[in-house]
């Protein structure tokens, strides 16, 4: 699951958390809503989490020369 997933989760947990008064029988969905939160919460956390490792500054590979044994030879 990417980012927007995650927000997705998020938002639809706060819609069903804050935003309604539907009564299920077997469901309580303010809970359903917050655990979709948390969810998608921790997802965000994650992504970042692996975005940032992915982002890490590499330093370059020092370059190798060849040297032709020729060339060398003749002075070059």
């Amino acid at each position: 699951m990417g980012l927007g997933g995650c927000i997705i989760l998020i938002a639809v947990g706060a819609i069903l958390t804050f935003a309604t008064d539907w009564k299920m029988e077997g469901l309580n969905v303010t809970v359903a809503g917050l655990v979709m939160m948390a969810v998608g919460l921790i997802g965000v956390a994650a992504f970042t989490s692996i975005a940032r490792r992915r982002r890490a500054v590499v330093p370059p590979a020092a370059q190798t020369t060849v040297v032709d044994p020729d060339q060398e030879r003749r002075g070059y």
